[in-house]
């Protein structure tokens, strides 16, 4: 080959020309192939695209035998070829036929050639097809002649990306851009959705690739990265941003990419190869991703995330591109992928065309995930690669069931789905049939069903579901999607408007549970070893009297003339009961000295989620108007079981004995006192479980608004009466090993109880 110094630059003005020419792509094609292999003195260039079923098809050569085009073929993997696709990286051989992936297609008539330079033809770091140029004689190819080869490769991916090849590929056959994916997650919140993929952060496409003049692009280049260091250091010498902890070392971490002069190189020598300043920054982007897009390191793969999210700042800079608002062209069926997001972010979007949200990111107790399970939607999460993976408006299934996203689904599947969400459809039909329905058991029993809610979008859901109110508001979640502290003003707006949405049914108010997995971002505590048992909920509250007491008064003055009904949250002795009422007391007497009208009825509950109050029940029913069980985390505490460690979460079931009987000792120190008990945890949205929990003698539970419809469908079967003496003798029997879940299960087999 000839030297490449300039060779680069001609190539690509001369590929400009041809995708400007109005050509079949076939005829496109071809002749792009017979220019890279006259620019770059080579005998044979071949570009093969990747099918979706993982084959890699000759779709064009010059050099090779003409009659092999769309009939060679290599699996991913299997040859040269599949082996540059699969692992996105190029191969530079004086002698291929020497190399042991070397495979042989006599149609080709290949075997005449020794030297071979193949590369990944890339997007976003995804493998769409080879290009591949070879010679009869013997020799490695120049480092410049593979960065030329490279940055052609550029253009023949957008030609793909574009979807111009469809029409010259064989009927029955899709490429690999098109083809169906399933990736797997975890399931943060349940639910099936059907719609299109909706990026939160769209991808910033490049479509002007080729430069005029690259002493012009080296200076936006240079003037981009210099704003964007600075950017850095604006950011790193805010006073919010504390001198120590995880922002700060994420914005070290940029500072330290935006200032490797090993990426600046790569981008300056991709300018001189031809490319603007934005194509370059694309090209090394997705050619580093391409190499680290299979590190298993999680400190390696978090920092790809970092480059990944410095790169795209660098190409908004140079674009001028700004995110579109949040409704702007929103389809009316959406699932949202984000690597991650905001909960305010969410609260953004147009909240009736939102069918799923998944993330590649987060945790079951980020805000988010809390704000998204409140509206009802679909969520999975730790769902890898997800964003690469799908485009703006591409069909998508979420399986919030089985934490699975499904992006360009089979037909079949999509039938099956669509079967299933129909299914669903008809049983929630049932169930809004039943709302008006009183929920007594079949014996007679009358049960209380109330809904947990956070977030004024909740409310309506009070209505339809047929809920009687609310067992559980989760105070904190104003707090958790607000970007500094709510103030006193603002909870009283907020507290009144819920009451006011209630209209009339009561509402139980949780104050403040923050700390632990709960954290507000401009709350900052000390890092913990372990947060769950530390400085959260009323301890916080206790140690932060002021805090606690601006929630008071706003619950109280938002309550006047009405009844105030609240609970406090992890509570572990009953003296923190005594603290906070002595704080309550003084806020009522400050707002009777100005005037304010009070609640007419004040209830004053606590959460049981600490196993020590066990041992005080008789003293704790005494003390407190109401008590409700928060199952999850008493259960979690009692078991000594982190619900987030999937390797421990179903090590021990909600309706094993040991747990089953520390409920009923719950009910029978309940009822010898009198004291009205509730449970507003998971085990009540659950058929089964919340069917042991009327056997256990719960009166009034408490559950997400789309759970009411199949309980009450349960209790209205159910002779609790019955099941009770059944439970009983089930949890009084020391010889048994049969499970307590296979009892309840055959009693409401044997008895047409729906679960």
């Amino acid at each position: 080959m000839r030297d490449l110094s300039a060779g680069p630059r001609v190539l690509l003005k001369r590929l400009r020309e041809l995708m400007a020419e109005p050509l079949e792509p076939q005829e496109r094609l071809d002749r792009i192939v017979r220019q890279i292999a006259s620019n770059m003195v080579a005998e044979v260039c071949s570009v093969y695209v990747l099918r979706s079923d993982g084959v890699l098809e000759l779709y064009a050569t010059e050099g090779l035998n003409k009659d092999a085009v769309h009939l060679a073929q290599l699996k991913m993997g299997q040859g040269l070829v599949g082996t540059i696709a699969a692992s996105a990286q190029s191969l530079n051989l004086s002698d291929a036929q020497a190399h042991p992936a070397f495979r042989y297609l006599p149609e080709t008539g290949e075997e005449i050639y020794h030297s071979f330079l193949g590369v990944p033809i890339l997007r976003a770091g995804r493998s769409l097809g080879v290009l591949v140029v070879q010679n009869k004689a013997q020799r490695n190819y120049r480092e410049d002649e593979l960065e030329a080869l490279e940055t052609t490769a550029m253009v023949l991916a957008e030609m793909i990306a574009t979807g111009e090849l469809k029409k010259i590929t064989r009927p029955g056959l899709e490429l690999d851009l098109t083809r169906a994916v399933t990736i797997e997650g975890d399931s943060y919140g349940e639910g099936i959705g059907l719609g299109y993929v909706v990026l939160h952060e769209p991808r910033i496409v490049v479509t002007n690739l080729l430069n005029e003049d690259s002493e012009k692009e080296m200076r936006r280049l240079a003037d981009a990265l210099g704003s964007l260091r600075i950017s850095i250091d604006d950011m790193l010498s805010r006073r919010e941003v504390a001198m120590e902890g995880e922002h700060r070392e994420v914005l070290e971490t940029y500072r330290m990419f935006a200032h490797d002069q090993g990426w600046v190189r790569r981008m300056e020598e991709a300018i001189h190869n031809g490319l603007t300043a934005e194509a370059a920054v694309e090209k090394v982007q997705s050619d580093t991703k391409a190499r680290m897009i299979r590190l298993t390191d999680p400190y390696l793969r978090e920092r790809m995330h970092d480059f990944d999210d410095l790169a795209n700042r660098l190409l908004r800079q140079l674009t001028g591109f700004s995110s579109r608002s949040a409704s702007e062209g929103f389809p009316a069926d959406a699932v949202i992928l984000a690597r991650a997001m905001g909960a305010a972010e969410l609260l953004d979007y147009p909240r009736s065309h939102i069918r799923g949200l998944v993330l590649e990111e987060g945790a079951v107790t980020s805000h988010v995930v809390i704000v998204a399970r409140a509206m009802g939607i679909p969520v999975v999460g730790q769902a890898a690669g997800a964003v690469a993976l799908a485009e703006n408006g591409d069909p998508v299934i979420i399986d919030g069931d089985d934490g699975k996203i499904h992006v360009r689904p089979m037909a079949d599947l999509q039938k099956a789905y669509e079967e299933k969400v129909r299914l669903r459809a008809r049983r929630q039909e049932q169930f809004r049939a039943l709302r008006d329905v009183e929920p007594l058991t079949k014996d007679g029993k009358r049960i209380l069903l109330q809904m947990n809610a956070g977030l004024l979008v909740d409310l309506p859901q009070l209505t339809a579901s047929g809920a009687e109110g609310i067992g559980l508001f989760r105070t904190e979640l104003q707090f958790m999607i607000s970007s500094t502290m709510p103030k006193a003003e603002e909870q009283e707006n907020f507290y009144r408007s819920v009451l006011r949405q209630a209209d009339g049914r009561p509402v139980t108010f949780r104050t403040l549970d923050i700390g632990g997995d709960k954290v507000v971002p401009y709350f900052r505590s000390q890092e913990e070893e372990n947060p769950a048992l530390g400085w959260r909920a009323i301890r916080l509250s206790l140690d932060r009297p002021g805090l606690l007491r601006t929630q008071l008064r706003a619950l109280l003055k938002a309550s006047s003339g009405a009844e105030l009904k609240m609970m406090l949250p992890m509570v572990t002795e009953v003296s923190e009961i005594r603290a906070v009422r002595e704080l309550m007391q003084k806020e009522v007497q400050h707002l009777s000295k100005f005037g304010h009208q009070l609640p007419k009825r004040l209830q004053f509950g606590v959460m049981l989620e600490v196993p020590a109050l066990l041992w005080q029940l008789e003293e704790l029913m005494e003390e407190v108007d109401f008590v409700s069980v928060g199952s999850n985390d008493l259960f979690q505490f009692s078991m000594a079981v982190d619900r987030g460690n999937a390797r421990v979460a179903d090590r021990f079931d909600v309706l094993g004995r040991p747990f089953l009987r520390i409920l009923r000792d719950i009910v029978r120190a309940a009822d010898k006192a009198g004291t009205p008990l509730t449970l507003c945890g998971e085990m009540a949205g659950k058929p089964l479980s919340a069917m042991a929990l009327l056997g256990l003698g719960f009166r009034s539970i408490s559950m997400s608004a789309t759970s009411i419809g199949p309980i009450k469908a349960m209790l209205l079967a159910l002779d609790v009466d019955r099941l009770s003496k059944l439970l009983d003798a089930a949890l009084d029997d020391h010889r048994t090993h049969l499970p307590v879940r296979d009892i309840l299960t055959g009693f409401a087999e044997d008895n047409n109880i729906p679960l």
